[in-house]
């Protein structure tokens, strides 16, 4: 796939040189028979009436130079190297896809929103912050946008219901302020040539009771992790779980990425916990942030969220690799692909293209891999209707601060990067699915066995309890910082899950209370409660029919429970 990548950037670099300057069908048509072919859910005449639709609405923009930005994942660099090139070469108008780390993005798009400087003219930025451009209204409304000065602009067969991941940038005033890009989720990840070895099926029932499987809770994840740890396999010792824990900012994704709600809390509610968050954040009924800590009716340091840390610490300790606990996100990473690794809670699909590389330990020479992916397993607290794991979604943002012609440059490269015509064609090379339509083309479904169930996890009903950050967090930038600092103590020693979450609940109030004083999100901003102790909270939550937050279950070792995973797939299918 790489290989093909350079070759087609190289073969449009060309057509740029030598059409670039007449930019229109010619160059779209040569575009299309480089780099699409029937890699598409459109015909080859449908796409080439999406091309002149792209060529007649940029003519005015003609020869502008547009600068837009996003986080370095293949998906983007794929935009960046080819697809830019293409969209330069078929409209006239230039643009440069920079590509920075994730961090750097929203300090962009900060110092945008403060200062008033147009720096970038559109941010691929996740849909994380949809709750801070809905409370600071300097995004552009999309609906608004499409339906209005935008309108001239906005592709007719854009066609917003095939995106997947189309709820997630909706705010509670039902407007659309960002349009989904690329997704990827976080599943649990296991070696399915070792869950189903006899030796291993048999010792693991022996000393279990139950058959070795798909965790359905953190019960039976705890005893898999314990199976495996130190066990050899091939003439190696093996691991039963894999996790990273070095004080980095990377460790605030670790949880901030719905790592609490997997454990059980929050309220029920999809795509988000409502009226209380898997941040713990609790709104009122005008959507207005009331609390964080337990003492305000939130659920941060509530007993499901302490319970999940606790575990997050236990396992790291009992049974992963010792170097994991001084590890970042990016170093962690690879290790499961070395091959002494069965099973990892938290596992971005977003490695999947990197974990199916010909050649490394977990594939087999057929070129299928000796892995899966499955939903997670979910916590003792967890309740049917919650959300149950985390799904990231790069967006399109239009700042109300870009002048209108350059957003309407900028709108038309974001949806030539997101068109029917590419996207199948985008969605192999980086595999982070954002429309029903590429889901369910025959492509996918000849590529599927070779991808270790990421097609069948997008394809099954499942995939609806994986969502990003919701609306209840009212500045992500400023609240997400606030999490690796405190899980960093927990996870160094300097203080117990419970002081930790403590001091993040604390923290995270201070953010609202500041936002409260000083105005600046107006009759949705925050508006802290009184304080009660949590008998008051539970009681309140159950009268209203909801559940944060849930007072300590004594026994926090349920009852293991396990699935055969080709029958959950079986399962799917037949839904």
């Amino acid at each position: 796939m790489q290989r093909h990548l350079l070759m087609t950037t190289s073969a449009l670099l060309l057509l740029m040189g030598t059409g670039g300057a007449f930019a229109g069908m010619e160059e779209a048509k040569e575009f299309l028979d480089a780099e699409i072919g029937d890699m598409s859910v459109l015909s080859r005449e449908e796409q080439e009436a999406e091309m002149q639709w792209f060529v007649d609405a940029a003519e005015p923009f003609q020869g502008m130079d547009i600068k837009v930005v996003s986080e370095t994942i293949t998906t983007h660099e794929y935009e960046s190297k080819v697809l830019a090139p293409a969209f330069t070469a078929i409209t006239g108008i230039k643009v440069t896809h920079d590509l920075i780390g994730e961090g750097d993005v929203v300090e962009k798009l900060q110092t945008q929103m403060q200062s008033g400087e147009n720096i970038y003219d559109a941010y691929i930025n996740d849909s994380d912050l949809i709750g801070t451009h809905w409370r600071y209204q300097q995004a552009r409304s999309l609906s608004d946008w499409m339906e209005g000065t935008g309108k001239d602009v906005t592709n007719p067969n854009l066609d917003i219901e095939d995106f997947i991941g189309i709820s997630f940038t909706t705010a509670p005033d039902g407007e659309i302020y960002q349009l989904p890009d690329q997704q990827f989720a976080n599943l649990y990840w296991f070696r399915y040539d070792w869950f189903n070895d006899e030796k291993n099926k048999a010792d693991f029932q022996e000393k279990y009771g139950y058959e070795l499987g798909v965790p359905v809770n953190w019960s039976a994840y705890e005893d898999i992790a314990e199976f495996f740890t130190g066990r050899e396999i091939d003439g190696q010792k093996v691991y039963g779980h894999m996790d990273y824990g070095k004080k980095d900012p990377s460790l605030g994704w670790r949880f901030t990425d719905a790592w609490l709600s997997m454990a059980g809390n929050g309220d029920k509610g999809i795509p988000n916990g409502n009226p209380v968050d898997e941040w713990g954040i609790k709104v009122d009924e005008n959507s207005r942030p009331v609390g964080s800590c337990v003492a305000r009716g939130g659920d941060t340091n509530g007993p499901a969220a302490v319970y999940s840390i606790e575990k997050y610490l236990e396992w790291m300790a009992n049974y992963a690799p010792p170097e994991a606990q001084g590890m970042t996100f990016s170093e962690s990473g690879p290790v499961p692909a070395q091959g002494q690794i069965a099973q990892q809670m938290f596992w971005y699909t977003a490695f999947t293209a990197d974990m199916v590389k010909e050649g490394l330990p977990v594939m087999n020479e057929d070129g299928t891999p000796k892995w899966r992916m499955a939903p997670s397993p979910h916590g003792v607290y967890w309740k049917d209707g919650m959300k149950l794991g985390y799904q990231d979604a790069g967006s399109w943002t239009l700042m109300k601060s870009t002048p209108d012609d350059r957003a309407k440059a900028a709108w038309l490269y974001a949806q030539f990067v997101t068109s029917k015509t590419v996207d199948v064609k985008k969605s192999h090379v980086g595999l982070t699915f954002i429309r029903q339509s590429t889901l369910d083309h025959e492509s996918f479904t000849e590529r599927a066995p070779k991808l270790g169930g990421l097609v069948e996890f997008y394809r099954s009903p499942a995939r609806l309890q994986w969502s990003p950050t919701g609306t209840n967090v009212p500045d992500y930038p400023k609240l997400a910082q606030l999490w690796w600092q405190a899980i960093g103590d927990a996870s160094s020693g300097a203080k117990t899950a419970q002081e930790a979450m403590d001091s993040l609940c604390e923290e995270q109030e201070k953010v609202l209370s500041r936002l409260e004083r000083a105005g600046i999100q107006g009759d949705i901003g925050p508006k802290l409660a009184e304080e009660h102790d949590i008998e008051y909270w539970n009681k309140q939550a159950q009268e209203a029919g909801n559940l944060a937050p849930q007072l300590k279950i004594e026994n926090e070792k349920e009852e293991p429970k396990t699935v055969n995973y080709d029958e959950l797939v079986k399962s799917w299918s037949e839904n």
